[in-house]
């Protein structure tokens, strides 16, 4: 397979504070795994920045214009308990959009199979005006909105494995039957969200709420008797990953037992059906991950299983 992946050195300029899960040490362990040489054939590439237009096809105007000003020019700002700014936050969420609508961009003109976008900060708990849980700009709305504009795609898959909800995502796309959002998740858990009866306009929602203490047996009946269906059924153009590694046995943000396997395995369905119904196109993007040796060994699973490894 032909598998793009990209990134940028200003990921690293996204600043926290020294005890928060959310570190710039993510993406650096992430890019010293691909250094590896059976990552040798990676097509790689730079991010880079998402117009604002771009951006507002998922958020109001008005809401980036708030994120922007709000950046500080030095230390840092909390917009929440959790969600905090640094001078390079706003660089760094346009630059993880723009990964985002240029691997659309690479994949739709059948440059490349596939892609992953090693970015920072996540996107998937932003709202249409509302920063939350670490995240500020909904990459993977912005890139369907991306996909859906430029490439006139009808149908887009959005599948969340991230151990919790991706409640943005969900909401931007609620009342668009043209998205399906399908989402594994551990509940109860941050943000509080996810439930099997929040099905969306057309039944264009799918969540798959898991029990802390779940496995990988638990986590495959799941995908395979809810959200993999849905997804072949729904026949997307396009797949977009919510790639959260943080429903990984090791981290320390929920209470889910899945390994480097459980991955592989995952993203092998999602690829049997990108292969059956939409030529092989899929899009992933980083969310969680915050046990840096566990994250750093399940994206190099991930991405080795999408070169075809």
């Amino acid at each position: 397979m032909r598998t793009l992946y990209l990134s940028h050195p200003s990921f690293l300029d996204h600043l926290t504070p020294a005890d928060h899960p959310e570190q710039p040490e993510r993406v650096r362990v992430i890019e010293q795994q691909f250094e590896r040489s059976e990552f040798q054939n990676l097509i790689r590439d730079v991010a880079p920045l998402a117009s604002v237009d771009q951006v507002a096809r998922a958020h109001p105007l008005s809401y980036v214009e708030h994120i922007r000003l709000q950046a500080p020019g030095e230390g840092l700002l909390s917009l929440d308990g959790d969600t905090v700014m640094s001078p390079g936050t706003y660089t760094a969420a346009l630059r993880a959009s723009g990964a985002a609508c240029f691997a659309v961009d690479e994949v739709m003109t059948g440059l490349v199979d596939n892609a992953f976008c090693a970015i920072r900060p996540p996107g998937h708990h932003a709202k249409p005006r509302l920063a939350m849980g670490f995240c500020f700009f909904n990459h993977a709305a912005v890139a369907a909105r991306h996909a859906q504009v430029v490439h006139g795609v009808e149908r887009v898959a959005i599948v969340d494995f991230d151990v919790h909800h991706g409640n943005g995502t969900q909401d931007i796309f609620y009342d668009d039957a043209s998205v399906l959002y399908a989402s594994t998740h551990q509940m109860p858990l941050f943000p509080g969200t996810g439930a099997l009866d929040e099905t969306g306009i057309a039944n264009n929602i799918c969540n798959a709420p898991l029990s802390a203490g779940s496995d990988g047996g638990v986590y495959r009946e799941a995908m395979t008797s809810r959200i993999l269906p849905a997804v072949d059924d729904f026949a997307p153009d396009l797949i977009i990953v919510s790639a959260g590694f943080d429903a990984h046995r090791l981290d320390p943000m929920g209470q889910l037992n899945l390994t480097e396997a459980d991955f592989v395995w995952t993203t092998q369905r999602l690829m049997e059906i990108a292969d059956r119904r939409c030529g092989s196109r899929l899009v992933s993007l980083l969310e969680g991950g915050y046990d840096l040796p566990a994250l750093a060994r399940s994206a190099a699973a991930h991405v080795s299983t999408l070169l075809g490894h």
